[in-house]
């Protein structure tokens, strides 16, 4: 009879298992697949948007109606392409300071990518039922939950420098949590908003090209004062 000691198992389980290593794995595995789905959930985007009922007598001015119906459709559906090119923006500009990836950072990842593949769920219930509060908010709480997921993945990374790369300038990890916090303020802000103007609320969203700007001002001051 074969004596089987399972915390040896683990052990040298541990031991042979690269995501358990001090030196990490390749990063380049993780872009590949946040790149891939990143590139499905904004294509499948366009679904959110439904095509006119076919009838015979769907021509002229009833077909121009039917099209400019679907103005609410045509909105989320841009406002979430954009939205997810900013989330993509954000994780490349994160991704290119890491040297390496770990266990952890690897899961964190996974989460974020979960909700990404939301995005298109949640637009499609928010180009279908624009007044309805709830629809709208969970559309808000999606792009809040990513915006966190994102704070908690560059908090992690950037911790004395975990797992950025020796070059990695000390000021970038202060600037990317301010920068990913200003999405966080704005999907929380379009949140409340949900309960009061849903129809609205998506338009908060325009704060975020601003607040970029004026925080791009301000450091730029900032270095030119010393």
């Amino acid at each position: 009879m074969v004596d089987f000691d399972f915390a040896i198992f683990v052990k040298n389980l541990r031991m042979n298992n690269k995501i358990f290593k001090s030196d990490g794995i390749s990063i380049q595995r993780l872009d590949a697949l946040t790149d891939g789905i990143f590139a499905i959930a904004m294509t499948i985007l366009v679904l959110a948007i439904d095509i006119p009922t076919i009838s015979r007598d769907m021509t002229g001015v009833k077909l121009h109606n039917a099209i400019l119906g679907q103005s609410d459709q045509l909105f989320a559906y841009g406002m979430s392409f954009i939205l997810l090119a900013l989330f993509w923006t954000i994780n490349h500009r994160q991704n290119v300071y890491l040297r390496k990836t770990n266990g952890l950072h690897i899961w964190i990842n996974i989460f974020i990518l979960g909700f990404i593949c939301l995005v298109p769920y949640s637009t499609s219930l928010k180009s279908d039922f624009p007044l309805d509060w709830m629809a709208d908010l969970y559309f808000n709480i999606n792009m809040l939950i990513i915006a966190l997921l994102f704070l908690i993945n560059w908090s992690y990374a950037t911790k004395n420098n975990r797992l950025t790369k020796d070059d990695f300038p000390a000021n970038l990890a202060k600037t990317g949590k301010i920068s990913t916090l200003i999405f966080i303020m704005v999907t929380v802000i379009a949140s409340i908003s949900s309960f009061i103007i849903p129809e609205q609320s998506s338009y908060i969203y325009f704060l975020i090209p601003l607040l970029k700007f004026a925080q791009h001002k301000i450091e730029s001051k900032s270095q030119n004062s010393y």
